[in-house]
């Protein structure tokens, strides 16, 4: 006879009592004693589980350590996913000789599953087994991050509200954006005095010849330029009076510029610009006012941003026409102006101030400004003028300061070429021989070795400038 009777349509609770179904002696709030079925039935707190069968949920969660057993015949089965819990075993109990299945972290299996044993599992094989691990990467601001991150290592960045990943150089944006590859090359001149308004493009990954993209705000030669993986930006120039104009395009579609905003102080010409995947640095350039004046400025955008530039701080010395390449977390100038300049400086993107010393090119040179690219290892600079035009093409490595390394030459000896990239391959396009130049050249940046004819330009320029969504958005910040 039942102790408690219940009304038909009437819930049934009991308040700190333990009930018994087939059982005279229940030790637990609800012991059940042979085969319990039930619908839409929510089990917390497992320990141990000798079958599953009808299952309709999509996944089961497993967040301690448990052992399922697969002992109870042909209707033992598990419907649905199994989702293990970071550092949880889960053991499979009479499956082949006890094999035991590790939730390792890492969502991998340690131990295969031995099914050889027909007479365990209902007599069959299991046909199939999938353990997925749950992880959630390592959190907080830049200036959080871990110390003494290992290669591989993940963070997710609450500043920037991305993922990143350490390279065994520095912190790394993780990307999906699509690079087309497009390399923009804008203005320039063809003789003094015939400054061109023309962007022109092409495909860093597929060699061929340059097509018309659009025009910028204003004829200008001695520009400089850079790059998010949307857009492009155009710095300064001449023409003949100096410009603190900067101008934008976005590159996936071609078309005319767009005014962007100002330098921060004074108009000038041959700067030297590089990016990380979000801000545009610009350093030092020549100016008339006053006249004939070299400065140190560096400034900086958002690229993201329309806006006029802000004070970044210094140069380690003052100087125009230097090389700029950045891999996303440093920018670096080399060489630099009359007589010729080698010393080599840097800043880190993130965080203003004035630049440091890093080493020296192979020779003092200037009016490699344009001609230079990165990847996110290796910035190269190409060309430019010692006392007379050159074709030594020099490299270093970004995130090691010392002195630059001999790569190779350039297929065209000249000066003030237009320089971009992607990870793989840079590109120089233009320049002067001194006359305007046609020419583009591509090396691959982790090699060494001479530059190799990649096609011609529609337009003859020289003292120009180049830009890419690949080398834009290397990441980093």
């Amino acid at each position: 006879m039942a102790k408690i009777r219940i009304g038909i349509g009437s819930d049934f609770r009991l308040n700190d009592q333990k009930l018994g179904l087939g059982e005279n002696n229940p030790q637990e709030r609800l012991d059940v004693a042979g085969v319990a079925k039930g619908q839409d039935l929510k089990v917390t707190g497992i320990s141990s589980l000798t079958a599953y069968e009808g299952f309709l949920r999509a996944d089961h969660q497993i967040a301690e350590n448990t052992t399922l057993s697969f002992d109870q015949g042909p209707s033992a089965s598990l419907s649905g996913e199994i989702i293990v819990g970071t550092g949880v075993t889960v053991t499979i109990a009479s499956v082949g000789l006890g094999t035991t299945m590790v939730g390792n972290g890492s969502g991998t299996i340690e131990n295969t599953i031995d099914t050889t044993d027909v007479t365990r599992a209902g007599g069959s094989e299991i046909e199939c087994l999938k353990v997925f691990n749950t992880f959630t990467p390592p959190n907080g601001g830049t200036n959080e991050r871990p110390y003494a991150p290992k290669p591989g290592e993940l963070y997710y960045n609450y500043d920037f509200k991305t993922i990143e990943f350490f390279d065994g150089y520095g912190w790394r944006q993780v990307d999906n954006t699509t690079r087309s590859g497009r390399m923009l090359i804008g203005g320039g001149y063809q003789t003094p005095g015939n400054q061109l308004i023309d962007i022109q493009s092409f495909n860093i990954n597929i060699l061929g010849n340059s097509i018309d993209f659009g025009d910028l705000t204003d004829n200008r030669s001695n520009i400089a330029s850079c790059s998010s993986s949307i857009r492009g930006l155009f710095v300064g120039g001449a023409n003949p009076s100096y410009k603190n104009i900067i101008d934008y395009v976005t590159i996936s579609s071609s078309g005319n510029a767009i005014d962007f905003g100002d330098l921060s102080t004074t108009n000038r010409a041959y700067i030297g610009a590089t990016s990380s995947s979000t801000r545009g640095i610009f350093g030092g350039g020549y100016t008339s006012s006053p006249s004939g004046a070299t400065v140190n400025i560096i400034d900086y955008v958002e690229i993201s941003t329309i806006g006029n530039a802000l004070d970044f701080g210094d140069l380690f010395t003052g100087r125009y026409s230097a090389g700029a390449v950045s891999n996303g977390i440093r920018a670096v100038w080399a060489g630099g102006n009359t007589p010729g300049k080698s010393i080599i400086d840097f800043v880190t993107i993130a965080s203003k101030g004035n630049s440091v010393f890093f080493g020296d090119l192979t020779y003092a040179r200037r009016n490699a400004a344009g001609a230079s690219f990165s990847s996110n290892v290796r910035g190269v600079f190409a060309g430019g003028r010692h006392p007379t035009v050159v074709g030594q093409i020099d490299y270093i490595t970004i995130a090691s300061e010392g002195n630059a390394i001999y790569f190779g030459d350039l297929s065209v000896t000249r000066q003030r070429s237009a320089g971009s990239s992607t990870q793989i391959r840079g590109v120089w396009a233009g320049g002067n021989t001194p006359d305007s130049s046609n020419v583009i050249d591509y090396v691959t940046i982790a090699s060494t070795g001479n530059a190799t004819d990649f096609g011609d330009l529609y337009k003859d320029t020289g003292s120009t400038a180049g830009c890419s969504d690949s080398h834009g958005g290397l990441g980093g910040f």
